[in-house]
C-alpha cells in the first residue's frame, strides 16, 4: 500500500493512502466440480414414536448448492463480529433455514412453527444439547461460544435436519448464485480463506494481501451417487 503521509491521531501514527491506490480486498471465484461414487444404500426415514412423517411435511424445496456454501477468512488480526440472535424455524416439518451461519458467542432461537411436538437436539462436538419436547408457539434459545460445525436433528423426525457453523471471526459470506464472493475493508498481510460446504466439508488457501485486489479460485469436489448399472 502507498501511503501519501503520516499522521499523528490521539498518540498513534496513522497513515492515508496516496491518491490512486486501491483499497486491499480478496475477490474470489468458486467452482463445484462432481465426483461419482458407488450407489449407496439409503434406508427410508421413520418415527419410531409412530408420527407419519409426512403429514405436517413442507414440500421439498429444489436444491441450490451455492445455500450450502459459506466462505470465512482466517487471520491474526481478524476483527471480533458481534454477536447476533440468529433464528433456526421448525416449519413444514423441517428446519429453516437449511444452513445457518453465526459468528462465534451467537445465539440461535429454534421456534416451533408446525402445529405438532418437536425435540430438537444436536451431538456434535461443537455444541451438544436436547431442547426436550415442545409444541407449537414454543421457543428455545441455545448460546454458540465455539467454534466448528454443529448438526441439528429431531428426535421425532428423523428425516429433520440442518446445520450451524460457527465462524471465528467478522470476515464471513455466502457466495453469489455465480460462486463469486468479496471481502473488502481489509489491511494487506497474509490470510486463510476458508470454504465450507454442507456435505464436501472444509477447504482451505492461503492468500498474501496487498494493494488492490488478490484474485482466489478454489474448487468445491461434491461426490454424487453414480448411476445404478
Amino acid at each position: 500500500m502507498r501511503l501519501r503521509a503520516l499522521t499523528l491521531v490521539g498518540g498513534m501514527m496513522v497513515g492515508t493512502m496516496a491518491p490512486g491506490a486501491a483499497a486491499p480486498e480478496i475477490q474470489g471465484q468458486l467452482a463445484i466440480t462432481r465426483t461419482l461414487t458407488k450407489q449407496r444404500v439409503v434406508l427410508p426415514a421413520y418415527s419410531v414414536r409412530g408420527v407419519t412423517p409426512h403429514k405436517h411435511e413442507a414440500a421439498p424445496k429444489p436444491i441450490n448448492e451455492w445455500d450450502r456454501v459459506v466462505v470465512y477468512l482466517e487471520a491474526d488480526h481478524a476483527p471480533a463480529a458481534a454477536r447476533i440472535t440468529a433464528t433456526l424455524d421448525q416449519t413444514g416439518q423441517r428446519f429453516e433455514p437449511e444452513v445457518l451461519v453465526v459468528p462465534v458467542g451467537s445465539s440461535v432461537s429454534f421456534p416451533n412453527s408446525d402445529p405438532i411436538f418437536h425435540n430438537v437436539f444436536s451431538l456434535s462436538r461443537t455444541k451438544e444439547f436436547d431442547l426436550g419436547f415442545y409444541p407449537a408457539g414454543k421457543i428455545r434459545v441455545v448460546n454458540f461460544n465455539k467454534v466448528g460445525v454443529v448438526q441439528v436433528f429431531c428426535h421425532l423426525h428423523p428425516d429433520m435436519n440442518a446445520t450451524i457453523l460457527v465462524v471465528p471471526n467478522a470476515w464471513y459470506t455466502r457466495p453469489n448464485e455465480h460462486g463469486a464472493f468479496t471481502f473488502t475493508g481489509l489491511s494487506p498481510g497474509a490470510y486463510q480463506v476458508v470454504v465450507w460446504h454442507q456435505a464436501a466439508g472444509f477447504f482451505r488457501k492461503r492468500i498474501q494481501v496487498s494493494e488492490g485486489a488478490a484474485r482466489i479460485s478454489m474448487e468445491i469436489p461434491l461426490a454424487v451417487n453414480a448411476p445404478k448399472p
